[in-house]
């Protein structure tokens, strides 16, 4: 069975970039109709890259099952037909700049006045108000300004996450609040008015290294491949320079490593090593003994010895190696190129079917949906 959950509901989303069509593609997973409504150039996030047979990869990771429709908000027509179209949709989501919306004469209020039902969304780098609303942002600068660099890199310097965390976190962070707005109308009737910025929902995701400084006054520090607060925790390389990371989670853990690896379980009562504060404290000896005992084995051997022992650890691999990774599942969507392998997503839902609508070109849906909305559904809009 295809997962249809929400086969009745019109989704609208004036979007570019990441965030926004995150959402609306999980929302179109979900059995949504979707109207992706684009600028007449495009979304620019088609021109990111080329690299996936002449598409870019981020359109075509977070654009399937989508119709698009190109319109110039900037001509009153085109304005008229959007207004239209919202006053018989369930969910609006933009991700304009803030005040965009207003200054092309779509005030969310007179939307939702129009259509009660509608549940609009607005994402934006630092939202509507405070001394920062109207300052640009994207992906790296927030990462920047939310302090995630700040513990993200390494005793040389900080690093970029390498996707675009806080694009992502927002994107999850609307699709969430959509859906509880869709369960709260479900009860209520009335939609509701959503604010969702990436600098906020990153902010959330902030909260450990927050409340440990704040409280507790720990300031974080970056440890690369090391965990801040345990250890052993992080990487070492083995005898065949392939590298591997260790997670030690208690003191039960560590007496086992003590005996398997290490071959000497009288360290695990040791002062200085036998709880998780003291081997914080005492880091440096700590893992200089643990990867003395890495450094002498291949990782194969060293995999079989923690597998054998439910001690957790992971490879440290690359995206070639994450391509054949045995523990993979992969969804099948079609490009104007040809068919396209995704990774899946996170989510299996038992006894339901993944089907995933095709990535569409560029406003390729413009002129059925012109027709299809060429007249006023409902009560008839004001100013038209």
């Amino acid at each position: 069975m295809p997962m249809q959950d929400l086969a009745d509901i019109l989704v609208v989303s004036v979007e570019h970039a990441v965030a926004a069509p995150y959402a609306s593609c999980k929302l179109a997973d979900a059995g949504a109709r979707v109207i992706k409504v684009e600028r007449p150039e495009g979304d620019f996030a088609r021109g990111y890259d080329d690299l996936v047979k002449g598409s870019s990869a981020y359109f075509v990771w977070i654009n399937r099952g989508k119709e698009s429709a190109c319109l110039d908000l900037r001509d009153q027509d085109d304005r008229a037909l959007l207004r239209r179209i919202l006053a018989v949709a369930d969910v609006f989501i933009q991700n304009l700049s803030p005040g965009a919306l207003e200054r092309l004469g779509l005030d969310v209020n007179a939307l939702r006045r129009d259509n009660p039902r509608l549940i609009v969304c607005s994402i934006s780098g630092y939202g509507s108000e405070g001394p920062a609303k109207d300052q640009k942002a994207y992906d790296l600068l927030i990462q920047a300004e939310t302090g995630l660099s700040a513990i993200n890199g390494t005793e040389d310097g900080p690093a970029r996450v390498g996707v675009s965390v806080c694009d992502i976190a927002a994107g999850m962070t609307a699709y969430q609040a959509i859906l509880q707005a869709l369960i709260g109308r479900a009860r209520t009737g009335q939609g509701r008015e959503i604010e969702v910025s990436l600098f906020h929902a990153m902010a959330d995701w902030m909260n450990v290294p927050y409340l440990q400084y704040r409280y507790g006054g720990k300031a974080p520090s970056r440890l690369g491949l090391k965990h801040p607060t345990i250890a052993p925790y992080g990487v070492f390389t083995c005898k065949d320079g392939k590298q591997i990371l260790i997670s030690i989670q208690n003191d039960r853990e560590w007496a086992t490593l003590c005996k398997v690896l290490l071959e000497e379980p009288a360290l695990a009562d040791r002062p200085g090593w036998s709880t998780n504060t003291e081997r914080v404290a005492n880091r440096q000896a700590v893992d200089g003994r643990v990867g003395a005992a890495f450094a002498g084995i291949d990782r194969d051997q060293a995999v079989a010895l923690l597998a054998g022992a439910r001690i957790a650890y992971g490879r440290l691999t690359d995206i070639a190696d994450l391509i054949e990774h045995p523990q993979n599942r992969f969804v099948t969507v079609r490009t104007d190129k040809g068919e396209v392998e995704l990774l899946a997503p996170g989510a299996l839902v038992k006894g339901m079917t993944e089907r995933f609508g095709p990535v569409p070109e560029k406003g390729d849906s413009t002129d059925a949906i012109r027709a299809e909305f060429s007249h006023a559904w409902g009560p008839r809009l004001a100013g038209e």
